[in-house]
């Protein structure tokens, strides 16, 4: 099996959400079945047929989560240095708009763009992925080919 890069941050957030499932949730919809159960006829009962639903879905992210917890490669950017890849804060300016971003290049398991988390296989992260301060980057987006400069590269 392959190791899945997290950053420590990323494998922390995963893992709390594991802990909450397993104690909070999982627990809760067991009693909603045990008390939808209690109602009566099971094939005309619309609260057991949601909790048992609700259970199959985090039973399926349990497993889903311990996979990934368990193929974890967790790396600390704080380590690395150098030009691009993961872990690295890129600061990027668009050539045309003038339009500043800052993201983080992280694992798929952890990427949220609304978050400035980047997925270190979208386009934009390959094409940052081995540049340096000061390049000039380009990216076909639906929208059409955008031009951006590396601003600054951090590892924190």
């Amino acid at each position: 099996m392959e190791k899945i890069p997290l950053t420590a941050k990323g494998f922390a957030a995963l893992d709390a959400e594991l802990k909450k499932l397993k104690s909070v949730e999982r627990p809760a919809v067991i009693r909603a079945i045990a008390e939808a159960r209690e109602h009566g006829d099971l094939s005309e009962n619309a609260e057991y047929h949601a909790a048992r639903e609700k259970q199959s879905f985090i039973e399926g992210r349990i497993k889903e989560l311990e996979a990934v917890i368990s193929l974890a490669d967790v790396i600390d950017p704080a380590r690395l240095s150098g030009p691009v890849k993961f872990g690295a804060t890129v600061e990027i300016v668009d050539e045309d708009t003038e339009e500043s971003k800052t993201f983080q290049i992280v694992g798929e398991y952890e990427a949220n763009v609304d978050a400035g988390l980047l997925n270190m296989k979208s386009p934009i992260a390959r094409a940052l992925i081995g540049k340096e301060e000061g390049d000039s980057v380009e990216v076909r987006t639906p929208g059409g080919t955008r031009s951006y400069e590396i601003v600054a590269v951090k590892f924190v």
